[in-house]
């Protein structure tokens, strides 16, 4: 080949490399002009409403990225990889060219080690001819994920004054990494000259997509975290619109969750008038008041307490409230239950107290023992005593609830009982009980295969028993059977059950059976005397005991039977001691 050829090969070789170095730099300005439309992308993402398509879009988009740095640069697999402040480690970011989901998960390095720690840590590219024959940990990785080779280039992020443009900090996040040369080839100064005019402009991306994922993820684990509150809780922006609304708020105000996506403000949500006039006062002024909203799955109304405070950004500048709503209408029915519980028991106090007085008055007008004769003075005897007997009652039953409230005093002392004796004994003394009517019949029956001794707390088995025999006799104001039958429930079960004719049930009441302060409020219940609190006790009881008890009745007038159940051998203390002693505690 002669000069002349020479030079026009030459010449020809020059006007090739020029036309593709042409189209490399076209290609590096539509991937700049890519990526200032990534950043628009990722601050509209930002203040969008709708975080989670947002960041879809995002990572669509920084799949295109990652596409077109491999194409110019010529390589076939494309990852950056970000520092973890926290672990101290480089990790993979997604999306990735290249690589499947698993794979991405492998890659995570410390960050002093590796081919990625030094470019990391210098922030100086790094060129891979054979990651086979290099033993540092990363490459050893990559060659099990059919990578031949590879250059890395340090992400940095720099932030530039406003005025002149000088950059004033510059701040290394990671590192980007192309893979494997087309055409069998290898990676050359020149490719690494590409990546690191690329990576200026994709690390402010990256960087920025990678902040608003965190982001979007803290928010979504917020979300998560209030949705899983038991108040409600509705967010609201300066302009009414709801931000967010948690899944108990989305039951107050019996909403399904697709109701409430899109941009929807609270007066759209809200039908309640009252709760709307609520809310916009909150977005004022910082309120806590009350208000009774209708419960559309109960055909009820139900109260709640409304916190609200106003949120401000930095400039003290409003953006929005959050509103608290807190379910109070069981603390209002116990308040209701509390004060219909003292004017109960300041009668049944006053009651004895006044027969106590009135008789004990009596006797003592009485100065020279004439005015009465002597069976007189025993039968006023007689009813001081029974009065003093059920003031003392009374008063037992109200110590024995504070005592289970503190949980202090209550926990039972487990012997050797002697069941049959103490169920005879039991029904015994029930039949001098001042509720027995002459109309009354008091039985009982143990069947065979009940053992003579159980263990359990013999104090406390007698008080259940003479609560639960009282209650069925005190129930029956017309008289009637009760009936007191123990079986066996199963090998270590016994079953008790007492059984009358009585007054009976609701359905409403029985749910209610055995809670402090709980009593049947009819017409013919209000007649008879009581304080709420005995089942509560025989409740407390039985549970201590390692039992159950509820209770059964078809209706109003068609008598009810209660039932409670006790281990014939109790369970290993170190077993239940946890769950006893919560149960003492209430």
């Amino acid at each position: 080949m002669n000069l002349d050829d020479s030079v026009e090969s030459l010449k020809a070789r020059i006007l090739s490399l020029e036309s593709e170095v042409n189209q490399k730099s076209q290609a590096v300005s539509q991937l700049e002009k890519m990526i200032k439309d990534l950043q628009q992308k990722v601050q509209t993402a930002n203040e969008n409403a709708q975080p989670t398509a947002e960041l879809s879009e995002l990572e669509e988009t920084l799949k295109r990225l990652m596409t077109r740095i491999a194409m110019i640069v010529q390589g076939a697999k494309c990852l950056f990889m970000i520092h973890d402040q926290e672990t101290r480690e480089l990790y993979a970011g997604k999306p990735a060219l290249g690589f499947e989901e698993g794979q991405i998960e492998e890659l995570r390095f410390n960050e002093g080690t590796g081919a990625s720690g030094v470019c990391y840590a210098t922030s100086k590219a790094v060129n891979i001819y054979d990651t086979e024959s290099d033993a540092r940990e990363d490459c050893q990785t990559f060659t099990s994920l059919g990578i031949r080779n590879g250059i890395a280039v340090p992400l940095i992020v720099e932030k530039r004054d406003d005025e002149t443009n000088a950059v004033v900090d510059r701040k290394t996040i990671g590192v980007i990494w192309v893979f494997n040369k087309k055409f069998g080839g290898v990676f050359v100064d020149e490719d690494i000259q590409l990546l690191e005019r690329m990576s200026k402009n994709a690390a402010a991306v990256i960087n920025t997509a990678s902040t608003f994922r965190k982001v979007v993820e803290e928010k979504e684990q917020l979300h998560e975290m209030t949705d899983a509150l038991t108040a409600g809780l509705v967010m609201i922006g300066r302009n009414g619109r709801v931000l967010q609304m948690n899944s108990s708020a989305r039951r107050i105000f019996g909403l399904e969750p697709s109701e409430v996506l899109g941009v929807r403000t609270y007066d759209q949500l809200v039908k309640d008038d009252t709760v709307r006039e609520v809310l916009a006062r909150a977005l004022s002024e910082e309120i806590q008041e009350e208000v009774t909203i209708n419960d559309s799955t109960a055909d009820a109304s139900r109260t709640f307490q409304i916190q609200s405070t106003v949120v401000k950004n930095e400039n003290s500048e409003m953006v929005g409230t959050a509103a608290i709503f807190s379910d109070i209408t069981e603390l209002k029915n116990i308040d209701k239950l509390k004060t219909a519980f003292v004017s109960t028991v300041s009668h049944e106090l006053r009651t004895p107290m006044t027969s106590i007085k009135g008789f004990i008055s009596t006797l003592l007008m009485d100065e020279d023992g004439t005015m009465f004769q002597h069976s007189d003075r025993l039968e006023f005897y007689g009813i001081v005593d029974k009065e003093c007997d059920r003031l003392k009652r009374l008063i037992d039953d109200l110590l024995n609830v504070s005592r289970i409230e503190a949980g202090a005093s209550m926990l039972p002392n487990f012997e050797d009982v002697q069941l049959h004796e103490l169920v005879k004994k039991a029904i015994m003394i029930d039949n001098g009980s001042t509720y027995k009517k002459d109309n009354h019949t008091l039985d009982f029956t143990i069947d065979s295969d009940v053992p003579e001794v159980i263990e359990a707390d013999g104090d406390k088995f007698e008080q259940i028993l003479h609560n639960l025999v009282g209650n069925s006799l005190k129930y029956s104001p017309d008289g009637g059977p009760v009936h007191l039958h123990v079986s066996r429930k199963d090998e270590n079960t016994l079953q008790f059950a007492i059984s009358d004719k009585g007054l009976g049930m609701t359905p409403e009441f029985l749910q209610k059976f055995g809670q402090k302060f709980a009593r049947a409020d009819n017409r013919d219940t209000r007649s008879i005397n009581g304080t709420g609190i005995g089942a509560f006790l025989v409740k407390n009881f039985v549970e201590v005991h390692n039992g159950d008890m509820w209770a059964e009745s078809e209706g109003l007038g068609k008598g009810t039977t209660a039932y409670f159940t006790l281990p014939i051998k109790q369970p290993e203390l170190d077993e239940n001691a946890e769950s006893l002693s919560s149960r003492v505690a209430g």
